[in-house]
């Protein structure tokens, strides 16, 4: 082939390419977007401790996830507080911040009951001994194993309460007021040798007479908050357990200044307002004036018993 043949050979191929590539179509991509700063290195972020948009809260279901509960009406808040309205203010206090952690309440009854032959300073001591990994709230109602039970007996009653706690803590202090009021009109809530009840300018308080010695109230809320029948001895519609003692051994557990303010719909923890919320429920420590402090080892269980359990 000459060389003049040769060129119009290539110059007929690079037509027929060129015609063919004409007919295809040319799809264009759009460039990757440049990755900026956060989003190479985007570290995880902690609540914020006051609310904000809601649409920046998940939204799945979980224990710790999700949307608040819808509010509560009056209604509802009073039935769900009737069980426990007329504890003693301190006892009621401690309560209502451990129903906040109601996934721990089981293990916490379950280790109450097994270890209900301690009390007094003997208690406190294996609660500390032990590292239980509850939260003080928690702890502080080791002493009561009959409360724990209650709790850990009715999970969706403790989740509701603990929820109303955390979204509507106001008007739950409104509606024991107002429970407290309705038992103190029909004759049931009076002054006894266990407790104290004081009118303070129309809230009334609940103390124990003994500040060492508590005894939960037992009583049937059929029975106390709806007017007695005609010939009915209301004195006999409330009892109380056992004397519990808490002493000294338990103010790092909350007990030192627990109770209300019930004018700024406070509650008191060791002398500090408790701010819990659903909102900052992730982070949120309570400032203790005593703090107890956690030592830095695993779970174990020892009380002279000649066993040793670790967790």
């Amino acid at each position: 082939m000459t060389k003049a043949n040769k060129s119009l050979c290539i110059v007929a191929l690079s037509g027929f390419v060129t015609a063919a590539f004409a007919q295809a179509p040319i799809v264009r991509q759009a460039p990757p977007p440049p990755v900026t700063d956060q989003q190479q290195y985007q570290p995880q972020q902690a609540a914020p401790a006051y609310p904000p948009q809601q649409s920046q809260y998940p939204q799945q279901a979980g224990p710790d996830q999700g949307p608040p509960p819808p509010p509560m009406s009056p209604q509802q808040l009073d039935q769900l507080v009737q069980r426990i309205a007329l504890y003693p203010d301190p006892l009621l206090a401690q309560v209502l911040t451990a129903s906040t952690f109601p996934e721990q309440i089981p293990d916490a009854s379950a280790w109450a009951q097994q270890h209900s032959n301690l009390t007094g300073d003997p208690l406190a001591q294996a609660i500390q001994s032990d590292n239980l990994p509850w939260d003080p709230s928690i702890l502080a109602l080791l002493p009561f194993p009959t409360v724990l039970s209650t709790m850990a007996s009715d999970p969706q009653w403790t989740s509701a309460l603990g929820n109303a706690v955390l979204t509507q803590k106001q008007d739950v202090m409104d509606a024991i007021q107002s429970q407290r009021r309705v038992a103190q009109g029909y004759g049931y809530l009076a002054p006894n040798s266990y407790d104290n009840v004081v009118d303070n300018g129309g809230d009334i308080e609940i103390q124990p007479i003994n500040p060492s010695l508590y005894y939960v109230p037992v009583y049937n809320p059929g029975v106390v908050f709806v007017a007695p029948r005609p010939g009915f001895f209301v004195g006999g519609a409330i009892h109380f357990g056992p004397a519990v003692t808490i002493g000294p051994a338990f103010g790092v557990f909350g007990w030192y200044g627990a109770g209300f303010g019930w004018r700024d719909h406070a509650i008191l923890i060791d002398h500090r307002p408790w701010g819990r919320t659903f909102y900052n429920r992730r982070v949120y420590v309570h400032p203790y004036a005593h703090p107890f402090v956690r030592p830095v080892r695993p779970r174990v269980e020892m009380h002279g018993r000649g066993f040793e359990h670790r967790r």
